[in-house]
């Protein structure tokens, strides 16, 4: 029979020592993220998959927030995030710094995710857009390449919070083929 581990049994990191861990080459960039949840959500995330930094950008809100808090549970404690207003001009900062921008979201010629090639030694930044609207199309165009989560069903997209989760979980898989 199967017993399920007390949180005591987990061995997790805390925060302090979460900042002195090596990150994954991954950063995580939210273009105009309405929902608090949602951010949060994406903050946990971040943290499972020691995420190098988390940028919100546009009208996405920033922590403190008791709705971010809420779904986060005090992952804003221990990632890396800052504040930027204006999305483009981010991307075209990490271009310029020889990071790899990824948009997430179907568009043409986009590379389905389980065809998305990653070089471990290589930071990636995976920006994921606005409930509604998506990535905005100036930021699309300027990503380095833009990968579409294969979906099967009738509905059009996911939610945010779990498109990053199954993002996230796949570039780090491929960032650390032996875990």
């Amino acid at each position: 029979m199967n017993r399920k581990l007390e949180n005591s049994e987990l061995e997790r990191l805390d925060v302090e020592a979460f900042k002195q861990m090596d990150k994954s080459p991954i950063i995580v960039i939210l273009d105009n993220i309405r929902s608090l949840n949602n951010i949060g959500s994406v903050f946990r995330t971040a943290d499972a998959f020691l995420i190098q930094k988390i940028y919100l950008c546009g009208i996405t809100a920033t922590p403190p927030h008791k709705d971010i808090r809420k779904t986060a549970l005090g992952a804003t404690e221990s990632v890396e995030w800052e504040y930027r207003k204006d999305t483009l001009e981010l991307v075209e900062e990490l271009k310029l710094s020889g990071i790899r921008t990824v948009s997430v979201e179907q568009a043409e010629n986009a590379i389905m995710l389980n065809d998305f090639k990653v070089d471990p030694k290589e930071t990636v930044a995976l920006i994921f857009g606005n409930e509604v609207k998506g990535v905005s199309q100036e930021v699309v165009s300027a990503s380095d390449a833009v990968v579409e989560i294969p979906q099967f069903g009738t509905k059009h997209s996911l939610n945010i919070s779990v498109s990053a989760g199954v993002v996230v979980w796949d570039i780090w898989t491929k960032c650390n083929p032996k875990n």
